[in-house]
């Protein structure tokens, strides 16, 4: 007879394996040979306490409930990454310290997402289940890039999803790949970009050849056209998978000459660069692709306005691009939009929401007339269908490099009195946006939370200082959300750039190739964290200076603490006031956005430690652990 009642007593209920021991008791009881002499039963529950219980949709619809865990990329559907966990509050911050480090031994722009689940938790670039308490490996799966790939910025990959006991990623050669959640054995790998495409990998046309000009600007190290990839984790809702590519376009990228920051000059040719970027859905058992929502299409040229729709001029030369509509009509088969964040999921509303990069080619728009509908926007698509509901266009017809690159947050907002399903966006532009997400109806934009200065304005030969830079505001910095307070804490940046237009001359047959840059300017650059009342006013309620550019993302708690990364240096301010109460120089830049999560009552902070070869930040390949002393 088996003791079970002894079993009990010797591995007592944990919520967060509460899944996984009705599991193990059931099977148990179905077979006697489990029992031999109570050590098989013993060694077998010994082993299996750190596989995660099955993560089935209800479970994702509730994940906002989970204090423990953090199975989503946005730690719930609607990306507001915001932990419940109160236990390291701004009186006992002091105190953190790191509880373990994990090398992945690939010190190469480390921007992973952690994902906890009962115990376990998972990061990419390499893709690694790791003991959550203790960073012991349980399995590692190496991902064998597509040959031929040209990478240009670092490994880049930001995160995985979870769902029907498998672990989804996308890679930075635009494939989707699924593994077993238990064991990492891959189930499928797709290609989300046909290898045929001669757009796929790199191939599209270039003007490199075009750079024997005596223009400086022109003569440093050519990073070029990355290829098509995808950098954001994917979102799995019910039996799908969702996700995107980026990388679609097209612009030159050139080393930049400050020490240790190689973010430098875009160079963009008019012409027929890139393709269309997209977002599509896939059966999570099969890798069937269920929809594809193209983010350039047919009929992008919109209504050829004049200003932003919250009414900022756009200094368009609306003529001229009407003008050059027939030359250009099939110009959205080469238009850009990459995808860039992780969508937010409202289950109420049957609706995904996603960001939309910029239009290709960057830069110049001479030969892409029109607003270039559905690039730089946000757009509301039927998680069902992949159809297109509604979509708000940011940046028509940009030049600036503007991408919707940061996640959209849900939540609610109280305009004249009365709650409204919300959407924001901590953008590019200096503002966050809160829109009605039924409709994609402003409902009103913050106060600016860095300095804007000569915004949309045209290229010239001299230069033109544009702030924000073509780095942002926020750029891919994920936001957090305080619910309670309404308040959105934000990751931002001071970069200004110059704006150009530029020739080559005519020589020997070859005509003459006109093309814009936009360059860092050599001013001051900082970082801003700030926090903003984007549920009710758009005030800014705080704001602090950094010495660095922020990058990487903003994790805020239930302990008033909002973490963050500086520099090399891991920090948490006071969520009331932003007061810094507490750093660690983890040894490279933290460029990957924290999380929080709970094992045995014990609250613990994860982030990734590896740098940025793109904004020149220190490299580096360890996720870090912090918690407070046993």
């Amino acid at each position: 007879m088996i003791p079970w009642q002894l079993v009990a007593e010797l591995f007592p209920p944990r919520p967060q394996f509460k899944a996984v021991q009705t599991v193990i008791m059931r099977n148990l009881k179905a077979s006697a040979a489990a029992w031999v002499g109570g050590v098989a039963l013993l060694c077998f529950a010994a082993t299996v306490a750190l596989v995660a219980a099955e993560i089935d949709g209800a479970r994702l619809n509730a994940a906002a409930e989970e204090k423990a865990s953090w199975i989503l990329p946005g730690r719930d559907y609607a990306n507001q990454r915001f932990s419940p966990l109160d236990q390291i509050t701004p009186a006992n911050v002091k105190r953190t310290v790191p509880k373990w480090i994990y090398q992945t031994g690939i010190a190469a722009t480390f921007q992973t997402t952690p994902l906890v689940a009962d115990g376990v938790m998972f990061i990419t670039t390499p893709f690694v289940a790791l003991d959550a308490k203790s960073g012991r490996e349980l399995w590692r799966y190496e991902h064998k890039r597509t040959p031929g790939y040209k990478l240009c910025c670092g490994p880049a990959n930001r995160g995985a999803a979870l769902g029907d006991d498998r672990v989804f990623v996308a890679t930075v050669d635009a494939r989707l790949v699924a593994l077993e959640s238990t064991s990492g054995k891959v189930l499928w790998d797709i290609p989300l970009v046909e290898p045929g495409d001669e757009n796929a990998h790199g191939k599209s046309e270039d003007r490199s050849s075009s750079l024997g000009s005596d223009d400086e600007r022109l003569k440093a190290n050519i990073q070029g056209q990355t290829g098509v990839g995808s950098a954001a984790a994917p979102l799995v809702v019910g039996d799908l998978v969702i996700a995107g590519v980026n990388g679609v376009g097209y612009g030159l990228h050139l080393d930049g000459d400050r020490p240790g920051s190689p973010l430098g000059t875009v160079v963009g040719f008019s012409g027929r660069f890139g393709r269309p970027g997209f977002i599509a859905a896939f059966n999570v058992k099969t890798g069937k692709r269920v929809w594809q929502f193209d983010t350039t299409q047919a009929g992008w040229e919109g209504q050829y306005v004049t200003a932003t729709p919250d009414g900022v001029p756009l200094n368009r030369d609306i003529a001229a691009e009407k003008a050059s509509a027939s030359k250009f009509s099939n110009a959205w088969r080469y238009g850009g939009g990459s995808s860039w964040p992780t969508p937010a999921y409202d289950p109420a509303l049957g609706l995904i929401y996603i960001g939309v990069g910029n239009p290709s080619p960057q830069a110049s728009g001479e030969t892409r007339p029109g607003d270039n509908l559905y690039t730089v926007s946000l757009v509301a698509l039927d998680v069902q269908t992949g159809k297109h509901v509604w979509h708000y266009q940011l940046v028509p017809h940009d030049v600036w490099g503007y991408d919707v690159a940061s996640p959209p947050v849900l939540f609610d907002a109280i305009v004249d009195g009365k709650s409204v399903p919300a959407v924001g966006h901590a953008s590019k532009l200096g503002w966050f946006y809160t829109l009605d997400r039924r409709n994609g109806q402003l409902l009103f934009k913050s106060e600016p939370f860095v300095p804007q200065q000569n915004m949309f304005a045209r290229a010239t030969p001299e230069g033109v200082l544009i702030a924000p830079g073509v780095g942002g505001g926020v750029n891919w910095s994920p936001t957090s959300f305080d619910a309670k307070t309404g308040v959105a804490f934000i990751a931002a940046m001071h970069m200004p750039s110059i704006y150009k237009t530029g020739a080559i001359p005519a020589t020997g047959g070859k005509p003459a190739v006109e093309f814009a840059t936009i360059e860092p300017a050599n001013v001051p650059r900082w970082g801003v964290l700030a926090a903003i009342d984007v549920a009710k006013t758009g005030k800014i309620v705080w704001q602090r200076k950094t010495a660095d550019p922020l990058i990487g993302g903003v994790l805020a708690t239930a302990g008033g603490l909002v973490f963050t990364g500086e520099g090399n240096d891991f920090t948490a301010s006071d969520a009331k006031s932003g007061e810094l109460l507490w750093s660690f120089n983890c040894g490279a830049g933290v460029n990957a956005p924290p999380i929080a999560f709970d094992i045995d009552g014990r609250q613990y902070v994860a982030v990734a430690a590896g740098g940025s070869q793109i904004w020149g930040f220190r490299q580096g390949d360890a996720v870090i652990v912090f918690g407070l002393p046993d």
